[in-house]
């Protein structure tokens, strides 16, 4: 059960996550990345972000890159929200494979 903070507080985060995908995403990961879904624990200090990855061969290694690269996504998200939350929360990205899922089962009803 998410409250109605943690529903704004998510709808926020993945905006601004969004920005910072879109202007880094062609240079630093040599791909398209979006943000499907963030979920953010009740004491709003743990987000969690699911990406959608496009454009590229390996999706685990881009996955990899953004979570070593989590500490200056969270500076630069700290700067844009600041005044917003008290805390900026620590960042935990996971690979969202929801299309994946829907072409597969979409592939096995045509069979």
């Amino acid at each position: 059960m998410n409250t109605t903070r943690q529903q704004k507080i998510a709808a926020m985060l993945q905006r601004e996550l969004a920005g910072i995908f879109l202007a880094d995403g062609k240079n630093i990961y040599k791909c398209m990345i979006t943000v499907t879904n963030v979920t953010v624990s009740p004491d709003l200090s743990v987000a969690r972000a699911y990406l959608s990855v496009y454009n590229t061969p390996d999706k685990n290694a881009v996955i990899e890159l953004v979570k070593s690269n989590s500490k200056d996504i969270r500076f630069r998200l700290g700067q844009k929200i600041r005044n917003q939350v008290r805390v900026i929360p620590s960042l935990d990205f996971f690979i969202d494979d929801t299309l994946d899922y829907l072409e597969r089962i979409d592939e096995l009803l045509k069979k």
